[in-house]
């Protein structure tokens, strides 16, 4: 089975199914499915070590898989990770995975990784503040990606992000049509990009509707039991919310537990539209990760074959996601 044989059978010049395989975004999404479609009917495989030699590539994509958190959050990468392989896969790319514990292991895998693997690029997830891995792989010219912002200069380089801050607006826009005046908000610590981020859509919304947003947010670490804790502490107070929108579906699931036990079944939206937030019927702010994952890759081989561009900058609307009356 030859690159002759396939293009033959889609009606296509060699030299095309040779873009597809190598360089799938300068050919046209109808013919490039139509080529793809006769590479799976036919059972074409390249020969991969040949076409290192010709393209200097290894054609593979390095992905670090986020430490284990409480079960819930954590199938949001796993999720996004699920449709960067199918995307890349589908440009002619393998995605390689590895772990680390923290910041500094995987500046240290980088090494280890392009040394023993050749690897064309990274894409990064998990971005924050003076993120010192970018600015590592930036140093060496190292082709890389981002899923999230680089929050201290937006335009540093390539990236993806969902903006978090839509997502909490449309959810609290949501609870004050439904009649609630006293929207409150359970995040994280200051400081975190992603977190900020989503306080920041929650805040801008109360203040348009005419109501101060001071005294009804609690800041805590993520978790379940975190989320009930923070919920307690806003029960407690002499103006408490009547309903809540949290940074994750873990603080909102743990918030919702804590209202039920408390009495009052209050209204609760949580973020990321968790599997565990389907189950239970929790309703959640969605992530486009299909869509986020398919621009990471499109990026990434944007800077692999030229560039063409400077760096772009994609952000993803989210969507609210209603399970029950609220």
């Amino acid at each position: 089975m030859t690159i002759a044989t396939v293009a033959r059978h889609a009606h296509v010049s060699r030299q095309t199914v040779s873009n597809v395989i190598n360089a799938p975004h300068i050919v046209r999404p109808e013919t490039r499915q139509r080529v793809q479609d006769a590479i799976v009917t036919l059972g074409y495989r390249a020969n991969q070590a040949a076409r290192q030699m010709r393209t200097g590539r290894s054609r593979l994509i390095a992905v670090r898989i986020e430490p284990t958190r409480d079960g819930i959050n954590g199938s949001v990468l796993d999720r996004f990770l699920h449709g960067l392989t199918e995307t890349a896969e589908a440009a002619g790319y393998r995605v390689m995975l590895y772990t680390a514990g923290d910041v500094d292991r995987e500046i240290a895998a980088y090494g280890d990784l392009l040394s023993t693997y050749d690897l064309d690029g990274f894409v990064i997830t998990g971005t924050d503040h003076g993120d010192p891995r970018t600015a590592w792989l930036a140093e060496r010219e190292i082709p890389f990606v981002t899923f999230g912002r680089p929050w201290d200069h937006p335009h540093a380089h390539s990236w993806v992000d969902v903006d978090g801050a839509a997502g909490t607006a449309e959810a609290t826009a949501h609870l004050v049509a439904a009649g609630h005046h006293r929207v409150g908000f359970i995040g994280w610590p200051a400081g975190s990009g992603v977190g900020d981020d989503r306080r920041s859509g929650w805040r801008r919304t109360l203040a348009d509707a005419g109501v101060d947003p001071d005294g009804l947010d609690a800041e805590t670490e993520d978790g379940i039991p975190e989320g009930a804790r923070a919920a307690r502490e806003l029960l407690a107070r002499p103006t408490s919310p009547t309903a809540l929108v949290c940074a994750s579906d873990s603080l909102a699931l743990g918030a919702r537990q804590a209202l039920r036990a408390a009495g009052p079944d209050l209204s609760v939206i949580g973020f990321d539209d968790t599997p565990v937030a389907a189950a239970v019927g929790l309703s959640s702010v969605s992530q486009p990760l299909g869509d986020a994952a398919a621009r990471c890759v499109d990026l990434l081989t944007d800077l692999l074959d030229g560039p063409r561009h400077g760096p772009r900058q994609v952000l993803l609307r989210p969507a609210l996601v209603l399970r029950h009356t609220t």
